[in-house]
């Protein structure tokens, strides 16, 4: 997992106003996101090493504050992107630290630890019931995983469901 310096921090800029008639008289206007860690209830399990909230903490900076460019996606483009850069970050949360609050405030859940959506940690669906899993959780290895057919994964508790059908037809 790649640690981030706290110092380093990602904000969205919302506007650049020339003050004075220097060139450095500049005075840039963004909006902070925030990691899991800086926020109420720190990091979960469900966040991706890569997510940030956004947020509706603005700030006045210095041009020469800034030292890169990074691209803040919605977790969807996120999600499918062909390659993941080290300036990709994602975003599905807004945060107002002035009032402790997310938003949504509540996730679905998934698999039978009833975990939110985790984009580092793989998921398989049932075909049966369309519950998501992961495969840790249900006994099968990340390998195994690999080398199944996707398209054919049906949950233990569907597989004993069928199990069951076929012992009473019988």
């Amino acid at each position: 997992r790649r640690q981030y310096p706290l110092f380093m921090q990602i904000g969205k800029i919302v506007e650049i106003q020339q003050f004075g008639p220097k060139p450095d008289d500049i005075k840039i206007n963004v909006v902070w996101y925030y990691r899991p860690e800086e926020a109420l209830g720190g990091r979960k399990a469900f966040h991706g090493e890569k997510e940030l909230f956004d947020s509706d903490h603005p700030d006045e900076i210095h041009k020469n504050t800034i030292i890169g460019k990074c691209f803040v996606h919605t977790l969807r483009k996120y999600e499918s992107l062909a390659t993941i850069k080290d300036q990709d970050f994602f975003t599905r949360f807004f945060y107002r630290p002035g009032k402790k609050e997310f938003e949504p405030d509540q996730v679905p859940v998934y698999c039978d630890c009833e975990q939110p959506y985790n984009p580092d940690k793989p998921m398989v669906m049932c075909e049966e019931c369309e519950d998501w899993f992961h495969p840790e959780c249900i006994g099968i290895s990340a390998l195994a995983l690999q080398q199944a057919d996707k398209h054919h994964f049906c949950c233990p508790s569907c597989k004993e469901k069928a199990s069951n059908k076929r012992l009473k037809l019988a």
